[in-house]
């Protein structure tokens, strides 16, 4: 293992407080960075231009969501159904139900290269079940499970700058995993990635750098890893709390200047949630934002590109 042995700190950028922060995204048209707080049913918004944060409440807790092609919405990952979130006007629109009647949440997701969004749900059951599923809702918004084997918690969903590779994984089994990803939306090659061999900490959040390196977010292990393309780490950030989430490249440069601004900065979400009163009070930035500059970059975010009715 090669393993940069002046791994680098991040800091705090937003004491936010989150029960559970996720989703982070970085929207290159406004130059502003999303996260959700799912437990609190809350999706978050900062903008470095003048170092304010705000937010919008939810209908139910928010997992996940996607920038869409018109940037006055979002698509919106529910605990229970996928939705168009208007930015403007607050409104949500539903789009369809996700697992009804199962004991399970929407928990990760992204979007693929060509604009469709792919996410996983979660076992809500405390038993750590593999009952979830893998789906994609394509531009038409229909909605179809992929034929990916069942996880517990999903997690760790990006793509390669290219698109050809989809990474994923199954929290609790330590395990990052990879597959061949075709334009038309077919699957192959189902393999492992990367096994983590730290004594904590299991794969969250992830997003690709431009060189095709893999950040993953690692819950309980208080960093961030890089793995090269063949899945040896490279890199690592220490994060300055126990569980950080997910992590997205954006910029530090305000205003306009934040359309053509390198994304070298890496944004990373965290929770408190699962720590009891005696590790939270050792703990006293945990559900905060924090960054780290890189040397390298990341991409923008792809768009969803279905549409509200």
């Amino acid at each position: 293992m090669s393993v940069n042995p002046r791994a680098q700190r991040a800091t705090l950028l937003i004491d936010a407080q989150c029960e559970l922060g996720e989703g982070a995204t970085w929207c290159s048209r406004s130059g502003r960075f999303y996260w959700t707080d799912i437990e609190g049913a809350r999706l978050w918004r900062y903008d470095p231009a003048d170092g304010r944060s705000d937010s919008f409440d939810m209908p139910e807790r928010l997992a996940t969501f996607a920038l869409c092609e018109n940037p006055r919405y979002l698509l919106l990952g529910l605990a229970s159904q996928l939705a168009f979130f208007d930015l403007e006007t607050g409104n949500t629109q539903r789009i369809i139900d996700v697992e009804p009647g199962m004991n399970t949440r929407v928990n990760d997701g992204r979007c693929d290269r060509q604009g469709r969004f792919v996410f996983g749900t979660k076992d809500e059951s405390g038993k750590l079940q593999a009952v979830g599923g893998f789906y994609r809702l394509n531009q038409d918004l229909s909605l179809e499970r992929l034929p990916l084997p069942a996880p517990a918690i999903s997690n760790s969903l990006a793509f390669s700058p290219d698109g050809a590779t989809m990474y994923y994984c199954d929290s609790p089994t330590r395990e990052i995993r990879a597959c061949d990803y075709h334009a038309d939306g077919g699957i192959a090659n189902e393999r492992l990635f990367t096994r983590l061999t730290d004594a904590n900490g299991i794969p969250d959040g992830s997003t690709v750098d431009s060189d095709g390196g893999l950040w993953n977010a690692q819950w309980g292990g208080a960093r961030v890893v890089r793995y090269g393309p063949d899945g040896v780490e490279t890199e690592r950030i220490d994060v300055p709390t126990t569980q950080p989430s997910c992590v997205a490249f954006g910029a530090a440069a305000l205003g306009a200047a934040a359309h053509s601004a390198p994304l070298d900065t890496l944004y990373i979400t965290s929770a408190y949630a699962e720590l009891d009163a005696t590790a939270r009070a050792a703990d006293t930035l945990a559900g905060g934002v924090f960054v780290a500059t890189l040397a390298r970059h990341g991409l923008a975010e792809p768009l969803f590109q279905g549409a509200p009715i």
